[in-house]
């Protein structure tokens, strides 16, 4: 039951942006963490410029390089996402979205000039995580500022987090 509510409240939580209309921000990103039963969900909705410096497909072979790059260290959740060691959490699936990066199966919207990148990492836990640190501001000298959503069993918390700060206190 716990977990079910847990992940409808997220879900309201992650759609009212979207039903106010999708905001694009350069150097903000928004981060969404939810706590299941032996299970962590961390949700990244960012700007392309942000992690790469621009919004498009790469034109050059230094921005293709980019690209791999900001791939490799997404999919390096494990380190990018230092979770509360008690907590025993490994990294479980991770998937990419990026229309203009032709990544995973995002849709291209209206040519408006601005991508996005959509990732969600999971993780497998043996009890709930009491923090998260975010490396999201080391790995990307672009990003200055991420809102973060977190819902547990305990509640829900929202709080900004401006470079350089990087752990998210989860609510216990």
């Amino acid at each position: 039951m716990k977990q079910h509510l847990i992940a409808a409240t997220l879900a309201t939580l992650i759609s009212l942006p979207a039903l106010a209309g999708k905001a694009h921000e350069h150097g903000a990103a928004k981060l969404d963490i939810a706590v299941e039963p032996g299970r962590l969900v961390i949700s990244l909705e960012s700007p392309l410029d942000g992690l790469l410096g621009f919004e498009r497909a790469p034109r050059s072979a230094a921005e293709k390089r980019a690209v791999e790059s900001m791939v490799a260290t997404l999919k390096a959740a494990d380190t990018l996402f230092r979770i509360d060691p008690a907590a025993q959490c490994s990294l479980g699936p991770v998937s990419l979205a990026s229309a203009p990066l032709k990544l995973g199966d995002a849709k291209s919207s209206a040519d408006d000039g601005h991508g996005d990148l959509d990732a969600d990492f999971e993780f497998t836990c043996k009890s709930a995580p009491a923090f998260v640190e975010i490396g999201l501001f080391k790995a990307f000298p672009r990003l200055a500022r991420l809102e973060v959503q977190s819902a547990t069993s305990k509640g829900q918390r929202k709080q900004v987090l401006v470079r350089p700060a990087q752990r998210v206190e989860l609510a216990r």
